[in-house]
């Protein structure tokens, strides 16, 4: 069985990606002020070492977490813990990176087959014919 090259999922070196642990937001009782759980993941993606039609799929996304410096963005804060939150930041942009991994299909205009003009031009004459029975009579 052959693996496509772009069905493998591209890693990304963590050396690339600049990680802050900060204190999360919302309610969390006691703990909430004392640890700083929540992480904030910064990927630069034009000096990533991605593919580059992948780094431009990535820069064409209208996402609100990519800056027009061209960097992403991530904040994770669901969970208690940091290590938690890291793993669902970094699972967030891989997910991210692996969904601009294959190109989108090329779109190829189909043209209407010749029975469907057929009918489309019969369905215009019979609606004609109906609004022309509905004309005033001339005396």
């Amino acid at each position: 069985m052959s693996v496509d090259a772009a069905q493998v999922p591209t890693p990304i070196p963590p050396s690339e990606v600049e990680v802050t642990a900060m204190r999360a937001q919302g309610a969390g009782g006691q703990n909430v002020n004392k640890v700083s759980s929540a992480i904030h993941l910064r990927f630069d993606i034009a000096r990533s070492s991605l593919a580059d039609d992948h780094k431009a799929r990535l820069l064409a996304l209208r996402d609100q977490r990519i800056t027009r410096e061209g960097v992403l963005v991530i904040k994770a804060q669901t969970h208690r813990s940091q290590d938690m939150n890291r793993a669902e930041a970094f699972g967030r942009l891989q997910e991210l990176v692996d969904s601009v991994a294959r190109p989108p299909r090329v779109r190829r205009p189909t043209r209407p087959t010749a029975a469907s003009r057929a009918r489309r031009v019969d369905s215009k004459k019979l609606r004609s014919a109906t609004k022309l029975l509905r004309a005033k009579v001339a005396p």
